[in-house]
């Protein structure tokens, strides 16, 4: 990989809102129509469609930054984040870029309609390309408000074929509406090929329902908004989707990986006993599911989680309602390796517009985990006559002066139950589910790791 044209510094772009960035480009886009757009001059006359992209040349001379690239991760419609050489401008050799002039309809948080369509077609895209290639749209590497490089995609679609701009061609696609379009260094281009998409009638501007969206009285959103943003939806009828990594007594525990933050983030799914006999076959570990209910604060558990599922038996595939999507999903069982980061360590996520600072334990919760090299300085059994859990065991345990709690279900082998002894001043390594449990005579939740079989536990 090269870097092209290295002119030192960069500034931080300001972010014009996006019904504002709306209205002016609507407003030039009637210009457009007006003066030269497709469906100017005789209405019966249908107009000839213009290659836009093949049209636009890169000026390879330019004053514009330009760097080559390889892809990291795919985000959404208009969001990438690229592998490049390290420099000074970007000594980690990431970049993660928002798309000038486009913006695609979301697919990473509160989904809409053609979202997950726009992703697919950019991921494809790139996915395909010999060579890619970033620009700037002056002589600096400008971002957004989030940290976001924003920038011209290049991509030829085989080696010494054509530099072609993936930003004109989501917009002569119909797959974005747009942002800031006509102030940038393509903005003529970028408002006529907007203009012929929506003469055309592509995709976003079509007036048609979107194949791929799931149309019901559900919210559709990523388990990430959820766990990042909760107040937003508490009392809604949501759908998300994910693996299930655990099923114990009518509760799942569902989680997504995340691109953009590279983690993955989980939900408690509370199914209770109401279920058909055939949903409950497929609600099972490692099963993909799409889950529609109710998300809601349960004070029993002292969590947001989701219940109140249904699903239609006569008509599974219904998106209306709780389905199977994929069977044979891994598990991602994340390893926890810094202890002392996990339990009190904090990491800042920007939320729509708003930045937030939340524990990372927190972030972590009902997602399934690994840790290593575990000590137990001590142990608890319930042993209450009227606890549902009597038998279930609490491991203290330490690790580099950390200490977290494993707690298990009551476990079973040979039908007897394990007792603690088996683990008093061992060693161990365990798999399981970020949990929180409240103490008695507390209101403050607290984070452990639940653990559900024998087997999750292994003892050096």
């Amino acid at each position: 990989m090269k870097l092209l044209n290295f002119h030192p510094g960069r500034v931080t772009a300001p972010r014009t809102s996006r019904l504002l960035a709306l209205a002016l480009a609507l407003v030039m886009l009637l210009s457009f129509f007006v003066a030269c757009g497709p469906d100017s001059g005789d209405p019966g006359e249908k107009k000839e469609h213009v290659d836009y992209v093949a049209n636009t040349k890169l000026d390879e001379t330019s004053s514009s930054r330009k760097v080559e690239a390889t892809v990291k991760s795919y985000i959404d419609g208009d969001t990438t984040h690229f592998y490049v050489d390290p420099t000074a401008d970007f000594p980690e050799g990431i970049i993660k870029a928002r798309y000038l002039a486009v913006d695609t309809p979301e697919s990473t948080g509160r989904l809409e309609e053609w979202g997950k369509t726009a992703s697919a077609f950019t991921k494809e895209t790139l996915k395909n390309a010999a060579e890619i290639l970033l620009e700037s749209d002056d002589d600096k590497w400008n971002k957004d408000n989030n940290g976001r490089h924003l920038l011209w995609i290049w991509y030829k679609k085989e080696a010494g074929g054509e530099w072609r701009n993936l930003n004109i061609e989501i917009l002569q696609n119909g797959y974005a509406v747009a942002s800031n379009s006509g102030q940038n260094r393509y903005g003529t281009t970028c408002l006529a090929a907007l203009a012929q998409a929506s003469y055309e009638k592509l995709y976003v501007h079509s007036g048609e329902k979107d194949p791929s969206f799931p149309y019901g009285d559900a919210t559709e959103i990523t388990i990430k908004e959820l766990r990042t943003n909760r107040e937003a939806y508490e009392g809604l009828k949501v759908a998300i989707e994910g693996v299930i990594s655990q099923d114990t007594n009518g509760t799942l525990y569902v989680e997504a990986y995340d691109a953009e933050d590279e983690k993955y983030y989980g939900m408690q799914v509370f199914y209770g006993y109401n279920m058909a006999t055939s949903a409950k076959r497929f609600l099972k570990a490692g099963n993909r599911v799409r889950i529609v209910g109710s998300f809601q604060y349960a004070e029993v558990v002292n969590a947001y989680q989701i219940a109140g599922l249904e699903y239609d038996q006569m008509d599974p595939k219904n998106p209306k309602y709780t389905q199977l999507l994929e069977t044979d999903q891994p598990i991602a069982y994340t390893e926890i390796v810094d202890l002392s980061d996990f339990m009190t360590g904090k990491t800042d996520l920007v939320v729509g517009e708003e930045n937030k600072t939340m524990a990372n334990n927190e972030l972590a919760l009902h997602t399934s985990v690994t840790l290593k090299g575990l000590t137990v300085v001590d142990t608890r059994t319930t042993t209450k006559e009227t606890s549902d859990d009597k038998g279930a065991i609490t491991l203290v345990c330490e690790k580099d002066g950390v200490r977290i709690n494993i707690r298990t279900i009551v476990l079973y082998e040979n039908n007897e139950i394990v007792t603690a002894d088996r683990f008093e001043g061992k060693t161990i390594d365990v798999v399981g589910v970020v949990d929180s449990y409240t103490p008695e005579g507390s209101t403050e939740a607290q984070i452990q790791i639940r653990v559900f079989t024998v087997g999750a536990i292994t003892i050096h």
